[in-house]
């Protein structure tokens, strides 16, 4: 488990670095190379030190004055916002090459499901708060995601708390909109999407959210996300007891068709 926010990203840091070092070689003065910039000497610091993101302005003003012929502008794709958290990037890879995947959600809509409004309201609540070129990122990065949906050869399977579809937010039109996306998705042959009705408070799914997976070799992983990171498992009992609590919530849920009917009468009312 990692916590995404330990320390600066290490793009930041090399970056930093290579200006603080080309700087030197080129004998030029930090105060001399804020003031072309047109920053602060102690805003360059701390972009030499990693502790802010090197702006690509301070990039291309610090590549002309050092002489570093378009190696320190060629640092701009790397300093570019990281399209997922960095705590699910393995899981992410994962999720590329998986062949059949399950998953549980007590509190929110299922980003492979997420309209893109609803998508955007949840990054733009991420707190602390992200800059709006990270969000529009992630926004675009969750929304690429979905063409996994499309591959027929693969299989989803989606169990989802009712509370999570009477959560409206940002107007009954939205809300709207992405319900009418889950009957859109779970109408496909190689997607299912089930509800499991609040009636009952016990169920399989206490302990949280999951995501279960198996790869093209037959792997079976669990994914579980807590508040700083992401846990992958792979121990045979681990994903086993998983594998037995996703079972349950599927006898626990309504059946596919039952969800959609249940799905539509929602839809109805606003």
């Amino acid at each position: 488990m990692t916590n995404e926010n330990s320390q600066p990203p290490m793009a930041w840091r090399y970056c930093g670095n290579q200006i603080k070092l080309w700087r030197a070689h080129a004998q030029v003065s930090r105060e001399g190379l804020a003031e072309e910039a047109g920053y602060a000497a102690e805003y360059v610091k701390s972009m030499e030190q990693g502790r802010r993101k090197p702006t690509i302005h301070l990039l291309k003003v610090a590549d002309q004055m050092c002489g570093a012929h378009g190696m320190l502008t060629a640092a701009e794709e790397y300093l570019q916002p990281e399209k997922f958290a960095s705590y699910s990037a393995d899981y992410m890879r994962y999720e590329l090459d998986a062949v059949a995947l399950h998953f549980y959600q007590a509190s929110l809509v299922p980003g492979l499901l997420q309209t893109e409004a609803y998508a955007r309201h949840l990054i733009q609540g991420c707190w602390p708060p992200l800059d709006e070129e990270t969000i529009e990122r992630r926004v675009a990065a969750r929304m690429e995601r979905q063409a996994l949906l499309d591959k027929a050869t693969r299989s989803f399977s989606f169990v989802i708390s009712e509370r999570v579809l009477h959560c409206a937010y940002e107007g009954n039109e939205a809300h709207k909109a992405q319900l009418v996306r889950l009957l859109e998705v779970g109408a496909q042959r190689n997607v299912a999407v089930q509800v499991l009705l609040d009636c009952d408070m016990v169920n399989a799914g206490l302990h949280g959210p999951f995501v279960l997976l198996e790869t093209s070799q037959h792997e079976r992983l669990a994914y579980v996300e807590v508040h700083l990171g992401g846990l992958i498992y792979a121990e045979p009992e681990k994903v086993a007891v998983m594998r037995q609590r996703y079972d349950k919530l599927l006898q626990q849920a309504l059946s596919p068709s039952e969800s959609a009917r249940f799905i539509e009468k929602l839809v109805g009312t606003l």
